[in-house]
C-alpha cells in the first residue's frame, strides 16, 4: 500500500511560516535542494492546499527563467509532470497536470491507495496534513529543520489532543547544519467519532 507522507521545511520551534507570514530562511542551499529533488522522485501523487499550490505556479513556467541554474530545471522537470490533487474552496481551476480534489480528504487519498502506482502519497501544506493527522492517514512526518527560532506563525504539526508514536527511521545533516529528521508512525490510533473529510 502506498505510503502517505508529510514533509515540510521547519524552524527550530516548530514553524513552517513565520508569525509575519515569511518563510526566506527555508531558502536551500545546493545541498538541501538535491535532497528535495531526490525525495520527489519517490513521489507518485502531490495533495496540497490553495496557498501551497500558489506558492509552487511558478514552477509551471520556471524553465523559461534564463536564470534558473540546473537543478532548478531539474526540479521543474520532475515538479511539472507530477500529478497534484488541489484541495481548495476557493478555486475553480487550477493548471498544469493538476486537478481540483472531488471528494474529501480521507475519499481522495483511499482513491489513490486503490489505484495502481508507484510512489509515495505526498501532502504539502499544514493546513491539509493537520486534516490529515486528525483522520490519521499520515505514514511518515519528515521534517527539514533549520536552525532558526522564528516565534510563532503556522506548526508543522498539528496542534490536537491526542498521541502519536513514532519511530526515527532516517536522519541526516547537511552542510548548512539543517538536519531531516523522517518519523513513521508506528501505531493507529482510532479515527475520532465523527471525523470527516472538509
Amino acid at each position: 500500500m502506498r505510503s502517505v507522507t508529510y514533509s515540510m521545511s521547519v524552524s527550530l520551534d516548530g514553524y513552517i511560516v513565520g508569525p509575519d507570514g515569511d518563510f526566506d530562511w527555508t531558502a536551500p542551499d545546493d545541498d538541501v535542494f538535491r535532497f528535495w529533488i531526490d525525495e520527489i522522485r519517490e513521489v507518485g501523487v502531490h495533495l496540497l492546499g490553495r496557498r501551497l499550490y500558489e506558492t509552487m505556479l511558478y514552477w509551471e513556467t520556471a524553465d523559461q527563467d534564463p536564470s534558473l541554474d540546473d537543478s532548478g530545471l531539474e526540479w521543474a522537470a520532475l515538479w511539472n509532470p507530477l500529478p497534484k490533487v488541489v484541495f481548495s474552496t476557493t478555486l475553480s481551476a487550477v493548471r498544469g497536470n493538476a486537478r481540483l480534489a472531488s471528494g474529501g480528504l480521507a475519499e481522495e487519498i483511499e482513491r489513490l491507495r486503490a489505484e495502481p502506482g508507484e510512489g509515495d502519497i505526498a501532502i504539502g501544506g499544514a493546513v491539509l496534513a493537520a486534516e490529515a493527522a486528525a483522520l490519521g492517514l499520515i505514514d511518515e512526518y519528515r521534517a527539514v529543520v533549520y536552525p532558526v527560532l522564528v516565534g510563532g506563525g503556522i506548526p508543522f504539526f498539528p496542534r490536537h489532543e491526542r498521541r502519536v508514536d513514532l519511530e526515527l527511521v532516517e536522519t541526516r545533516t547537511f552542510n548548512s547544519r539543517v538536519v531531516y529528521l523522517r518519523h513513521r508512525v508506528t501505531g493507529r490510533p482510532p479515527k475520532p467519532h465523527g471525523a470527516r473529510a472538509a
